[in-house]
């Protein structure tokens, strides 16, 4: 069950609660089948009128605790006309009985308010286990209620005591356990706690026959009228009724605390009828949250922190809670954070500005002012606003002898401030309305940032009632003031820049922040930039700037930063455009245009479009096939269209189309349907098959009782092999076939339920399931005359692509979508591109009818990782100018482009071939960017082990000129045909990786890749050669154990001069003995192990015409790298920057793009990529090194105090662009290290290094099979956990736990670190500790990887089961 908590109303803490925005929930927080918990304080009730209707359909349970406003009902019994139901609770031990009623009654999907005298917090908020008991029977509220207080024996929707014939009758809405045992023996005591629904019918039913008098006592002090509610419920029941009513007296119920006493007021109140009156004293509510309790979100101080970042100590926020008002005035009554009062505070603050000025400009009309002084201060009145002549002006005044009387009675600064008000749900939520127009009716210079915590919802029909943004349009009709949109987990850069020129803005500025879910301290910040993408995409938070000043100075008044709108409305006006030009030129299509002939033209394509269609099915034989299919890999989606070729051979009249395309009217005009469906996550819909799923579940899918259908699905058994997990194995397969059966469609062949896990594979029960269609369609007697075509493999691509052309160009120049041909996307692989899209907006792209959002990664060749100042500063343009302004350090030590769009694409290669590198053989079947050591204490010899890599990295280049023809204009020389001497036209089987290591270090992972060169020193640290290493690879297939990772096998010794001929050899090797047939084994670990690795050397040895001589004796001590200050061995300074994940951007408090632009423009030596995705600042002269420090102590890029686990840290990209990515990695990643950190620095182990990689698929581009604690994505928040890998990257781990998510992740950890840090060995890493525990065994070969895997899983799932 749910539990939702509303940080900004509610007055307490449930225990185990999630924190969200605000009491008016979105229709995404209700859950079918189970109740939502909102805990709110009475007077928040309020905020949820616009929402009644929706709430009162709702499963959710809101529960309210009057404890703190003294017992007042009134704010509750507000709502009793809104349809939702009300339940009363005078105790705390009362309540845990009715929470569980409430609780089943929400669960059948209707709204209830639990209310009344319990502490929230010690209420036990249940599982509503026996909600399904009331599905059915309960038809209406009422009977729900029944059900439910059948189901609770100790809940009573009322109690009764006193007399059973009363002549008086007492009906208490209220706690009356002070009294009730008191009353007189004639009079009777109703205590309600159901008080809605509650029917007049049942009113009179509670008051006995021959009962003369009625008392309602009710607990409502703050009462709008005279009448209490429950007494006019009773009158009104009464009125209806043709019988004699009794006398009904209304009486407010106080506390009460002398028995016989308060029972006396009742008999004087009967005897004379009086009306109203009252028993008790009425309490006095507990005091509201005081001013110094506020405190802003944390995500919300993300704004706040921004602002001190960018203004520094001129920040000046009027209305920061506790700031604002003296001691003296702590008990006042004006709120510390009330616009109108911060907006007073600041006008006062500019009055005390304005006097400065004046007594400036008098001590300047006065004689004997000295020379110096009164140019500063005349400096100081010609432009007050600039730091320097403010700065000046106070030294002056300070520094002067004159009297200046009239500028030192002044308690005013001549600096500047920038002054702020806040505006958002934690601090003063009203700003907006009133604040608002009180800011910019005045003309004052303030600035306003009101922050938007509106949650993201798709957008729809319902118009909002109150809408923050609506403010910048309100602003901007005003005329007077800067305003500007802005979201920082959107466009960082477009934010400081909003918040510069409104402080620069002499006027009002309304800065409009957005921040989804910003007021709820549980949401994660991934959450929050997850929701503003989404919404900056669908233009429901547009971003913009609208300066009016800047129209005097020649600028636009009006700048869209939103690319997306911008996009859009330039794809319109060169519409329009272009409509316009075919319109004066043609006046027949002008006339086309005109309303009436649209529908004309609409009816013409339908008339031709059915004349097609009916031609075509005329031509067809056979019964007719709609083939549908939902597939996020690929997979179900080429089975499916194989499936309809072999169908149309056979004469079956067959289409194809993905399920969501198909209309949903359309599908019963189908008679025989065939469902093709794969498993995403665990066990959904895929993407292009997720809209018809969830219309289906809505009940919008029309009867289907006149289709035939049939559903074959793919997954894997073992996937999730846990027994609780089992029902994911083809779930969304089986789920659609008997949603199908449900819609009455008939099914003409029974589900197939492909397995990976099978022979064959899926293939195995297809090859059942298939005969079988044959037979049902009547074609089973057909027999096949021509073979049957191969499917199009990435073979076939590469050697029909002309050496890597294909129709790259075509498609750049095809404007209509922003892909490229699904062959192109393979071939630009080997040009350093991939083809990607974002994933966090696909819904709402489709949504709108759009293609996905696609983008192209780009990739550099950039050999050992060194790169000049010059093309650092390169690259960070580019990333601004073409890509999403970030820009990634890869685990190859290269770098990464994101976010490009195809029309940038080309302008970018070539402003990366300007800096004079490239993007060649960064991707693709060939050899791929060459890595060495990054250690900058080796001086010259890292400069010959660099040239080494350079030189190999270029022998290694595919000769192709189809490069420099696509991506720099070059032409073909006519007659001239390209060549690949090295790798032919089909190049190599997968791709090749060539890693160079220094020991003793190891941070490149030698071992993980396919060639490896380990250099040997002599002992004055000269190169006299490398040892070899062949066959590792890390990429794997989850739950295909032929797939598995492999460290490399050192080989052999070779001289320096040895080095390009043995990678040519090998290579060459793997060229024509790798698996070409199936590429989930075609890297060379496979072909070693197939071959053994003395055959696969015996072929490389008789290419090279000599063998290797014996391996030399190394040492490895680790595989980090080494951060801070470093010195040469000639005397230069190198510093090592921490860059979490290799993420090169602005973030707030983290400015490190800019940090290492700052330092590119100053810096004389290199930058040095690591393979652990940080970057070293390389070859500082001596006298350089303070300026370097300068800087990376202004932008914070020298701290390096981070926990050892932190530093020895590394994920993939994942989402939202990796196409391949199943679950987060580098956004989530610092987030567990976040918890397993803590748990590190308990046990002590701070400064202990464990290394840990996360990505978010088995391919493995962060190493992650090498690492001591690794997790691999399998669905979005479960990973595939290892253990036992070798600290130095010697020994692969071990898979663990087949899937766990982050409470399962912690759970294992704690209890394995806490008994390292009490029980390891002098110098022993985890990896070796968890071997030496027995908790995993050691994996001594890549063969041996699934071997013992999984201990002691079979009995945790036998426990659980």
């Amino acid at each position: 069950m749910a539990a939702l908590y509303s940080s900004v109303y509610s007055t307490v803490r449930t225990p185990g609660a999630v924190l969200v925005p605000s009491p008016v929930l979105p229709s995404t927080a209700f859950v079918a089948g189970s109740a939502t918990l909102l805990v709110l304080p009475p007077a928040s009730l309020i905020q949820l009128l616009p929402s009644l209707k929706q709430l009162a359909a709702s499963p959710i349970v809101i529960q309210v605790s009057t404890l703190a406003s003294g017992g007042d009902h009134a704010p509750v019994l507000a709502l009793r006309s809104s349809g939702l139901a009300l339940v009363y609770s005078s105790s705390t031990e009362q309540a845990a009985a009715n929470a569980q009623v409430a609780a089943l009654v929400a669960a059948s999907g209707r709204g209830v308010i639990h209310f009344g005298e319990f502490e929230a917090t010690k209420v036990d908020w249940p599982v509503a286990a026996a909600a399904p008991a009331l599905n059915g029977a309960a038809t209406s509220t009422f009977s729900a209620f029944a059900a439910a207080y059948a189901a609770t024996p100790a809940a009573h929707s009322r109690t009764s005591t006193g007399a059973k014939a009363p002549s008086t009758l007492v009906l208490a809405l209220g706690n009356t356990t002070s009294f009730a045992s008191s009353l007189p023996q004639t009079v009777g005591l109703v205590s309600l706690s159901l008080v809605r629904p509650l029917s007049s019918a049942l009113i009179r039913e509670l008051v006995p026959k021959g009962t003369k008098t009625v008392v309602v006592l009710e607990q409502t002090y703050n009462k709008v009228g005279k009448w209490s509610p429950l007494f006019l419920d009773v009158v009104g029941a009464f009125a209806e009724s043709d019988d004699d009513a009794p006398v009904i007296l209304s009486g407010t119920l106080g506390t009460v605390t002398d028995a016989p006493a308060a029972v006396a007021q009742i008999v004087v109140a009967i005897a004379a009828s009086s009306n109203p009156f009252t028993i008790g004293t009425i309490p006095t509510p507990a005091s509201a949250t005081s001013p110094s309790a506020i405190t802003p979100p944390k995500h919300e101080s993300t704004y706040t922190n921004l602002l001190t970042e960018v203004f520094g100590s001129r920040l000046w926020l009027a209305n920061a809670p506790g700031s604002l008002l003296p001691p003296k005035a702590a008990t006042s009554s004006i709120a510390a954070t009330s616009p109108e009062y911060a907006l007073g505070h600041v006008l006062g603050a500019q009055r005390q500005r304005d006097d400065l000025r004046t007594a400036v400009r008098a001590e300047l009309a006065q004689p004997g002012l000295d020379d110096a002084t009164a140019k500063a201060l005349a400096s100081w009145l010609q432009d007050d606003r600039d730091d320097k002549t403010a700065a000046d002006a106070q030294a002056a005044v300070a520094a002067s002898k004159a009297p200046l009387d009239q500028i030192r009675a002044i308690d005013a600064e001549f600096s500047r401030k920038s002054n702020w008000i806040i505006g958002s749900e934690a601090w003063s939520h009203d700003l907006g309305s009133s604040g608002l127009h009180h800011a910019l009716s005045t003309g004052a210079d303030v600035n306003l940032l009101l922050i938007d915590t509106t949650p993201y919802e798709l957008p729809s029909s319902t118009s909002p009632t109150q809408r923050r943004k609506d403010a910048g349009l309100y602003a901007m009709n005003y005329g007077n003031a800067y305003v500007a949109s802005v979201a920082v987990y959107g466009d960082f850069s477009q934010t400081l820049r909003a918040l510069s020129e409104a402080d620069r803005f002499q006027g009002p500025s309304i800065v409009l922040a957005y921040l989804p879910a910003g007021d709820s301290d549980s949401t994660r910040a991934l959450e929050v930039l997850q929701s503003t993408k989404k919404a900056i995409e669908v233009g429901s938070w547009p971003l913009y700037r609208w300066d009016p000043s800047a129209d005097a100075r020649g600028a636009d008044v009006f700048e869209l930063d939103s690319e997306k709108i911008k996009a859009d409305l330039r794809t319109f006006l060169d519409r329009q455009n272009h409509l316009t030009e075919l319109s004066n030129r043609l006046p027949s299509f002008g006339e086309a245009l005109e309303p009436g002939q649209g529908k004309k033209m609409v009816d013409a394509q339908k008339k031709k479009a059915r004349a097609a269609f009916d031609a075509l099915a005329g031509a067809l034989e056979g019964p007719p096939l709609l083939v549908l299919y939902a597939s996020d890999g690929g997979n179900a989606e080429k089975l499916a269209k194989k499936f309809s070729v072999r169908a149309r051979v056979r004469g079956v009249a067959a289409r194809t189309l993905a399920l969501d395309d198909l209309p949903l009217e359309d599908l019963p005009l189908e008679s025989h349907v065939a469902f093709f469906t794969s498993v995403a996550g665990q066990g959904e819909f895929p993407q292009n098959g997720r809209e018809f799923w969830k219309a289906a579940q809505a009940g919008k899918v029309p009867d289907l009782a006149n289709t035939a259908f049939t559903v074959f699905a793919m997954g894997d058994s073992h996937y999730w092999p846990r027994k609780e997990d089992a029902h994911y194995y083809n779930k969304s397969g089986k789920d659609l076939h008997a949603k199908l059966l449900d819609l009455h469609a008939e099914p003409f062949v029974p589900i197939g339920l492909g397995d990976d896990q099978d022979p064959d594979g899926p293939q195995t029960a297809y090859k059942i399931w298939e005969p079988l269609m044959w037979k049902a369609l009547g074609v089973d007697g057909f027999e096949e005359t021509e073979p049957e075509l191969e499917p199009i493999t990435n073979e076939h691509i590469k050697i029909a692509s002309n050496y890597l052309r294909g129709t790259i160009l075509e498609g750049l120049a095809d404007k209509s979508t922003g892909a490229l041909a699904e062959s192109d996307g393979q071939l630009t692989k080997f040009h350093g591109i991939y083809q990607q899209d974002d994933r966090d907006i696909r819904d709402e792209r489709k949504a709108a009818g759009l293609e996905p959002a696609f983008s192209f990664m780009v990739r550099m060749r950039l050999p050992a990782g060194v790169c000049t100042p010059s093309q650092w500063l390169a690259v960070d343009e580019i990333s601004d100018k073409r890509g999403n302004e970030t820009f990634k350090l890869t685990t190859r030590q290269t770098f990464q482009f994101h976010g490009i769009v195809k029309a940038n694409l080309k302008p970018a290669m070539q402003e990366i071939n300007k800096t004079l590198l490239d993007t060649v053989a960064a991707c693709g079947d060939v050899n791929r960017t060459v890595m060495c050591s990054a250690n900058p204490s080796l001086g010259a010899l890292h400069e010959r082990v660099f040239h080494f890599a350079s030189e190999l990295s270029e022998q290694l280049k595919p000769q192709t000129s189809a490069y420099a023809e696509i991506w720099l204009d070059k032409k073909q020389i006519a007659g001239f045909t390209d060549t690949e001497p090295l790798y032919g036209e089909y190049y190599l089987p997968r791709k090749f990786k060539i890693a160079i290591a220094v020991p003793p270090t190891n941070d490149v992972d030698v071992y993980c890749h396919d060639l490896g060169y380990i250099a040997i020193l002599d002992e004055n640290k000269e190169l006299l050669g490398f040892n070899v290493t062949v066959g590792g690879g890390m990429g794997v297939t989850h739950s295909v154990k032929t797939t598995y990772p492999r460290l490399a096998d050192v080989v052999g010794f070779i001289t320096p001069e040895q080095g390009i001929e043995v990678a040519k050899a090998v290579l060459t090797t793997q060229r024509d003995n790798g698996n070409r047939a199936n590429r989930k084994n075609a890297r060379v670990k496979y072909t070693v192990d197939r071959m053994g690795i003395k055959a696969f050397m015996a072929e490389v040895e008789s290419r090279l015409g000599y063998a290797l001589a014996p391996a030399r004796p190394f040492t490895f001590t680790s595989n980090v790298d080494q951060f801070g200050w470093q010195t040469g061995h000639d005397g230069r300074r190198h510093f090592t920057a921490f860059v979490e994940n290799g993420r090169v951007v602005d973030e707030p408090g983290k400015p490190f793009k800019t940090a290492l632009r700052e330092i590119a423009k100053v810096h004389k030596g290199v930058f040095r990529l690591t393979a652990n995705q940080h970057v070293i600042i390389a070859d500082i002269p001596v006298e350089e090194e303070k300026t370097i420090q300068a800087i990376l102590s202004k932008y914070k890029l020298d701290d390096v105090d981070f926990s050892a686990l932190r530093l020895s840290s590394a994920a993939c990209v994942a989402f939202p662009t990796c196409g391949l990515a199943m679950a987060e990695s580098e956004r989530y990643l610092p987030v567990l290290i976040d918890h397993v950190e803590k748990i590190c620095e308990e046990a002590g182990l701070r400064h202990d290094s464990i290394t840990m990689r996360m990505t978010g698929c088995p391919n493995g581009c962060a190493r992650p099979w090498a690492a001591e604690v690794a997790f691999v994505g399998k669905a979005p928040g479960q990973y595939l956990m290892m253990l036992g890998g070798g600290y130095h990257g010697e020994r692969l781990n071990k898979p663990f736990r087949e899937s766990v998510n982050e409470e399962e992740i912690l759970a294992l950890l704690t209890p394995m670190i806490k008994s390292y840090a009490l029980e390891k060995n002098d110098g022993e890493h985890f990896g070796d500790f968890v071997i030496r525990k027995g908790i995993i065994t050691a994996t001594r070969q890549g063969l041996d990887f699934y071997e013992n895997s999984f201990p002691g899983q079979k009995e945790e799932d036998a426990v659980a089961a």
